[in-house]
Order: C-alpha cells, then sequence, then structure tokens
C-alpha cells in the first residue's frame, strides 16, 4: 500500500477515534449533570418585622423545610439591636449558609437590606449600592456550589413607586453591571422584589438576557400576584426569579405561602414564589 494511502487511513481513524471520546465525555457529561438534579429556587419579601414576627417566622421556616428550596432569595430583611437578623434566623433554623446585604453600615445596630440563602457552601460575596443612593437600595451576589455545581445567585429589590419605572430602569442597570463583573461563565439566577410587572420597559434590559421562570403562563395577570391581597394589596405580580437564557429550561414554578393560618395570621405581606429549573449547557460569555 502506498505509505500515502496509509498516512491518509491513519489520519483518519486517529479522527473517528478523537469524535467518539468526544461524543463519549459530551455523553457523560450530560448523564453527569441531569444526575444533579433540578434546582429549585424560593424568592419571599419578608416584611421585614411587621405583626408577629416570631409567629410569622414559625410559618415560613414550616413552610420552606417542606419545600426544601436550593435557594432562598428574601427581601425586606431586618436587625436591630432586640431583633436578631432575619436572614443569619432562618438560614440557622433551615441549616443553610446565608449572605446578608445592606446598604446600612455593619457597625449600625439597625440594618436593613436583602439576603441569599443557600443549601450548599457559598465560596465568594458582593455587593453593590443601586443609584440614587437616597432610594437605599443594593444588589447582592454570591458564588456558590449546589448539588455539586456552581451558581452564581443574585438578589435585589427596587425602587417602589408606580411612577418611578426610570428610576428602576437606572437600578436594573446597576445589577447588570454586577452581574457582567462577577458571573463568568457560571449560569445565573436572579430573585428579587421588583416593584413592577414583569413586562414594563423597565426590565427590558434584564430581559434580554435572563427569563422569568414561570414555565408558558401570563405570570401578570392577578392569579399570579404576589401582593398579598388580603392585606390590601392590589393583585399584581411584583416579584419574580429570573434565570440566564440558555442555561436553565423551567420545569415548574408557583406561589407559596399564600395561606392564612387558622388564627387568620399570614406569612407576609406578600406571597412567596417557588421555581424549579433544569440547568442546561452554559453558554460561553
Amino acid at each position: 500500500m502506498p505509505g500515502s494511502a496509509r498516512s491518509v487511513r491513519f489520519v483518519a481513524a486517529v479522527l473517528l477515534a478523537m469524535a467518539l471520546v468526544l461524543a463519549g465525555c459530551a455523553s457523560t457529561a450530560r448523564v453527569a449533570h441531569e444526575a444533579a438534579g433540578p434546582l429549585d429556587v424560593v424568592t419571599l419579601n419578608l416584611w421585614h418585622d411587621k405583626q408577629d414576627w416570631p409567629h410569622r417566622q414559625d410559618m415560613i421556616v414550616a413552610e420552606l423545610r417542606t419545600l426544601a428550596p436550593d435557594v432562598i432569595v428574601l427581601q425586606e430583611v431586618l436587625q436591630d439591636v432586640a431583633l436578631p437578623n432575619q436572614a443569619q434566623v432562618l438560614a440557622s433554623r433551615l441549616g443553610y449558609d446565608y449572605r446578608f446585604f445592606s446598604v446600612d453600615a455593619p457597625s449600625q445596630a439597625r440594618r436593613y437590606g436583602n439576603a441569599i440563602l443557600v443549601r450548599g457552601k457559598i465560596e465568594a460575596s458582593r455587593e453593590v449600592k443601586l443609584v440614587p443612593l437616597d432610594d437605599y437600595r443594593n444588589a447582592g451576589w454570591v458564588r456558590a456550589t449546589v448539588q455539586g455545581r456552581p451558581l452564581n445567585l443574585y438578589a435585589t429589590h427596587l425602587h417602589h413607586t408606580p411612577e418611578g419605572g426610570a428610576i428602576r430602569a437606572e437600578q436594573v442597570a446597576g445589577v447588570l453591571e454586577l452581574i457582567e463583573a462577577t458571573a463568568g461563565d457560571v449560569p445565573s439566577v436572579l430573585g428579587g422584589d421588583f416593584n413592577t410587572r414583569s413586562d414594563t420597559p423597565e426590565l427590558t434590559a434584564l430581559k434580554a438576557t435572563f427569563a422569568e421562570a414561570h414555565a408558558g403562563q401570563d405570570t401578570n395577570s392577578p392569579a399570579h400576584t404576589t401582593l398579598n391581597t388580603h392585606l390590601g394589596h392590589p393583585p399584581e405580580r411584583i416579584d419574580h426569579v429570573f434565570v440566564q437564557r440558555g442555561a436553565f429550561r423551567v420545569v415548574d414554578a408557583r406561589i407559596i405561602l399564600d395561606q392564612a393560618d387558622a388564627a387568620g395570621a399570614w406569612p407576609s405581606d406578600h406571597y412567596g414564589v417557588w421555581v424549579r429549573v433544569m440547568q442546561s449547557d452554559v453558554p460561553r460569555r
């Protein structure tokens, strides 16, 4: 056989072997990835220490123990002289790692902000203040390992007035700057109280790379309200979980913590949002 023909066949055999190895690796990676299972995320506005917080805390803990989400994103988290940090208490009772984010100085006794709780290990965190600074808003990030996989998790709580769309848009830009600075090639999930529906102009920039995690439903209908209408709020969904487009597919989602107990007490003046997603192949940035 001529040497050139043997060389061609040898190269072809090597390329075929490499292709089979790569295909096997990809298949193994997909199997390992699916074995990690779904990712469950909850976002909830705690309503700080309003009404009977110890009783409301018990209601929230009972529901979250049952659901056992991988990630819990909290807003309106408070600590004070006679009030232990609410996120710390919930994390301790549930057995989660956590980070608390506040624009208030660490030296202050009274601090207010957001938190991320993780049923896993938090390896890094960062927080940023959002403009305007006199609005006292922030965004927080943690890099965590959950079910053996790395994740970026973000929390925020945006400006609250109905006419404040321009302010919220500026704050969304700040959140996106934090994401750009920290995400890298790791998939990202963002939860919080956005104080607006998901279809408003101020969230347009966010939705270019993030999708609301609520499978195929009109989440802005009154049936999906996250404001507790029994406590006088209008039926509006302003609490959202967003997942990175191309990195996750939504499996299930629903409203939680939306029932009063026998005595008529409510867990919060917001309902919680629970979502289940599966991680897809992560797009390179």
